[in-house]
């Protein structure tokens, strides 16, 4: 199984595939959409990205934990092209909740990782309720044979209400998601683009021996003071162009973050 501590503190490039068939903003074809990937993959690994990920975030407004097998494909299309370009790490996310979908793609073209939504405890996303899948999501992996491919899992995640589980807190939800045998955690900020509390990653890292990820917000100016206390950054909003995930990715901005870390991994702040 894919291990995000065998990396230093891993980069890892967030590709948003443009809105997919079937869904209200698709203007592209299945190829178009391969093609962009592909551009930005090629981008993100020129630079010396540690690992990329997937995620269909241009499919709003979500459906909730299942997705049509127009979407299933063509992120299928998507990772299989993006597969052959390096034999670095590559994960997938299939909103929202979408994970045995996530799970079935990244086993059929050979990824190495998720991100699931609602491992443990119920959330209220913007969707719906999301209600907890570990017992179910990792039955779905053994039964596939995909027991390699790790699934990483966000705790008290962005763009949701934890208002039902106040009672219970991030240490406690980090230290669930663990018991449920999570791959990893991922920690966010309220939403897409906005940073994490420093507490909370704090946090994270003194409650789980597990990988601790940071899911949003991370750009060359913050990075550092997140940097002793996670394990992997998956960095999106940043590499683009204004900083908006909308936008394509600027390789100004990707090199700018990448000298950032080449600089903390030579000060030895690992």
């Amino acid at each position: 199984m894919f291990n995000l501590k065998s990396l230093s503190k891993a980069i890892i490039g967030m590709i948003h595939v443009a809105a997919l068939p079937g869904t209200p903003k698709s203007r592209c074809s299945v190829q178009q959409i391969v093609d962009r990937a592909v551009r930005e993959a090629s981008e993100y690994l020129e630079a010396g990205m540690d690992a990329l990920m997937i995620e269909n975030m241009h499919d709003l407004p979500y459906l909730k934990e299942r997705v049509g097998p127009e979407v299933i494909s063509a992120m299928t299309a998507v990772a299989c092209a993006l597969r052959p370009l390096s034999s670095k790490p590559m994960g997938i996310q299939i909103l929202a909740a979408a994970n045995k979908e996530a799970l079935a793609v990244a086993l059929c073209s050979g990824f190495d990782f998720i991100r699931a939504e609602g491992f443990v405890f119920g959330h209220l996303a913007d969707e719906g309720y999301i209600d907890g899948c570990a017992g179910e999501l990792l039955r779905y992996r053994k039964s596939i044979d995909a027991d390699h491919i790790a699934v990483f899992t966000d705790v008290k995640k962005k763009h949701s209400s934890h208002a039902i589980t106040t009672d219970v807190s991030l240490s406690e939800t980090i230290q669930a998601a663990e018991f449920f045998l999570s791959d990893g955690v991922i920690i966010t900020g309220t939403s897409t683009g906005k940073e994490p509390s420093v507490n909370d990653v704090q946090a994270a890292h003194a409650t789980t021996s597990l990988p601790v990820i940071i899911g949003s917000g991370i750009s060359a100016t913050n990075l550092e003071k997140f940097w002793p206390w996670a394990d992997g950054f998956i960095i999106g909003s940043a590499f683009k162009k204004k900083g908006d995930w909308k936008n394509e990715v600027e390789r100004e901005r990707v090199m700018k973050l990448l000298e950032k870390v080449h600089m903390l991994r030579n000060n030895h702040l690992t």
